[in-house]
């Protein structure tokens, strides 16, 4: 490449990213440039060669897409049968004990959190609530509240109970514009 190009690069990409050139302090500069039908994405950011720092997260600025319903709905029997799956292999066997419960309704959520996220739904956030209780032949109802818009959100819960003990699990799934 010629002298001058190479000049002419290496300005670009200073006054850009606003960093000095990669040789100089070992600082290695990034760049990703996306382009759309009428408008140009860029996001630059500093990687230091040798220093990475898990906590620091790179600041991304998205434009609009304009979707307002989802492309993929959120499979209400496949969840279903996710939480099924899960509180019955957990608490088949078990007996009711209080700081048990507290540990596996923990665990129970992070479990079902993990197996709904590993069906990649995009654009929907995803809370999960599980309830586990000594069964004594009481009844109990279990409400919730939120703002909610019908078309696009939706729910799977499944309850479940054996001799000393009750579990219910509930996953909703609220669409994010």
């Amino acid at each position: 490449m010629s002298e001058s190009l190479k000049d002419k690069t290496q300005r670009r990409e200073k006054r850009a990213a606003k960093v000095p050139s990669e040789a100089s302090h070992g600082v290695r500069a990034k760049e990703t440039t996306g382009r759309t039908k009428d408008s140009i994405s860029t996001v630059s950011y500093m990687d230091e060669l040798g220093h990475h720092d898990d906590n620091a997260r790179m600041v991304v600025t998205m434009e609009n897409t304009y979707q307002m319903g989802p492309y993929k709905r959120f499979p209400v029997p496949v969840v279903t049968d996710i939480l099924k799956d899960v509180l019955t292999s957990y608490l088949q066997e078990e007996k009711y004990e209080v700081e048990w419960s507290q540990k596996m309704t923990k665990t129970i959520c992070e479990v079902i959190r993990a197996r709904v996220k590993d069906l990649m739904i995009p654009r929907y956030k995803i809370v999960v609530l599980v309830h586990i209780g000594q069964f004594t032949g009481q009844s109990m109802q279990i409400s919730s509240r939120c703002l909610w818009d019908a078309s696009n959100d939706t729910f799977a819960s499944y309850s479940f109970k054996n001799s000393s003990l009750f579990g219910v699990a509930t996953v909703f799934a609220v669409y994010l514009e």
